[in-house]
């Protein structure tokens, strides 16, 4: 529909009175539906279970946990944030307290955290996943194992100075996670320095994750890994434990794999881009022998200047190669397609780092800072567990095991739910949160919201 030149526009007043009044209103009236969602987790109780103290605390850890995590579900990244939103309603609503606890006191109470409440905060974290995948009655549960660089400029306690490509030089952390893909929640994150190898303590972290998630499902656990964890002990372990892997093979560690494709003259065709070549290869000193696959991607790129020979890995000007490891029984394709779906845990990372501020280094402490990163996993898991909360979602598993449905990223919730202005009154006595109805579709979303997190409690 056309507008007039009278209908766009209105005479400007630069002159407006200036008044204030003791008004309840809310910058965050979108939380008024993840508190619903978290009266149907029972996350308040589950919380005072995980954050158990002795004694009489003014603000207890349950408390100054959960308004990290609602920190985090606001997109807010700094504790210094907090003053923004100090005399908001909703939040004090959501959080059950007359008065939010100052920046001082946050940082105090999870400085007095143990590694008890840390680890309680994480196994949280994971039951959230693991409850999503019982109630879709998924089939197959499928873990992505990846590390990820937290870089800070501070001195911080458990940092250390190691591969970082984006700050070289800088102290980071360099935490290890575990992503399910199927619904692109996070299970478990095991802490470390930012100095250790990619496959530190992996071996461990991984079989614990496998367990938890059979243990809770009882179904069929994929995983897939980066070629930086490739090992015959960690296959070997895989493959003990029954799970259906896909492993990046570097060519460094298997030399003889270069010679294996440049001599290779037949080559499948997997579509206009892949093809393959099945492989026989077995390591000498290996006592356990996966399957080994070969892939060749023709290269659309002009490549300018003299070929770079590379000692262990074949190149040409056509082709770039690669291997992959693994117990699967299925088509080669099949096996490219789920293992190329592992880049879904960039996605998921990047989700949460933008949304939830997952990178964020917020003290010189420890403990604080991991329960930074459990309350930012936790509150991605609460934005993915919104969507499956409240929309037709099926348990079908695509081929790369990434969600059948398009999933809202929390930054989204934020800017079209969370981050929505509105009014707390009692007309007639009854507490009433009112917002602006310009916004047909904004209306339209609380009140599916609302609607179907009471149907489902």
């Amino acid at each position: 529909m056309r507008l007039s030149k009278a209908q766009i526009g209105r005479l400007v007043h630069t002159e407006l009175d200036l008044r204030f009044e003791s008004q309840r209103l809310t910058s965050f009236a979108g939380l008024f539906v993840f508190a619903g969602l978290f009266v149907r987790l029972n996350l308040y109780g589950r919380l005072r279970t995980c954050f158990r103290e002795t004694g009489k605390k003014g603000y207890g850890l349950y408390t100054v946990f959960l308004l990290v995590v609602t920190h985090a579900l606001m997109g807010c990244r700094s504790w210094r944030e907090r003053d923004s939103y100090a005399h908001d309603p909703m939040v004090k609503r959501v959080l059950g307290v007359q008065k939010l606890p100052d920046v001082s006191t946050v940082s105090r109470r999870l400085r007095q955290a143990t590694v008890t409440h840390e680890e309680h905060a994480r196994k949280l974290v994971g039951e959230v996943a693991t409850e999503r995948l019982l109630a879709l009655s998924i089939k197959r549960a499928t873990l992505d194992f990846d590390g990820s660089v937290n870089s800070t400029r501070r001195h911080a306690e458990g940092t250390a100075v190691g591969y970082n490509k984006r700050k070289k030089g800088a102290r980071s952390y360099y935490p290890l996670f575990c992503t399910v893909s199927q619904t692109g929640q996070f299970l478990d994150c095991l802490h470390r320095a930012g100095n250790v190898h990619d496959s530190e303590g992996s071996f461990d972290f991984m079989r614990g994750c496998v367990l938890r998630v059979r243990d809770a499902v009882r179904c069929t656990v994929e995983a897939r890994i980066d070629s930086a964890f490739f090992s015959q002990a960690l296959l070997e372990q895989l493959d003990d434990l029954k799970v259906e892997f896909t492993v990046s093979v570097p060519f460094e560690r298997l030399p003889e794999l270069k010679g294996i494709v440049e001599n290779k003259k037949r080559w499948h065709r997997i579509d206009e881009e892949w093809s393959y070549a099945e492989c026989s290869y077995r390591p000498k000193s290996w006592s356990f022998s996966p399957r080994f696959v070969l892939y060749r991607r023709r290269v659309h790129k002009q490549r300018k200047g003299p070929l770079q020979l590379n000692l262990f890995e074949p190149r040409d000007y056509q082709f770039d190669y690669k291997v992959v490891a693994t117990n699967k029984t299925v088509g080669a394709a099949s096996v490219l397609a789920f293992h190329n779906g592992r880049g879904y845990q960039e996605a998921i990372l990047g989700e949460a780092k933008q949304g939830a501020a997952l990178e964020h280094v917020p003290s010189n402490r420890l403990i604080p800072n991991q329960l930074s990163m459990d309350a930012a996993m936790l509150a991605h898991n609460l934005g993915r567990e919104l969507h499956f909360e409240t929309a037709d979602v099926t348990a079908r598993t695509t081929n790369n095991r990434t969600p059948s449905t398009c999933i809202e990223t929390l930054s989204h919730l934020q800017r079209r739910i969370i981050r929505r202005a509105g009014a707390l009154t009692r007309p007639q006595g009854k507490l009433t949160l009112t917002i602006s109805a310009a916004d047909q579709q904004t209306r339209e979303d609380f009140v599916h919201y609302a609607r179907e997190l009471a149907q489902a409690a």
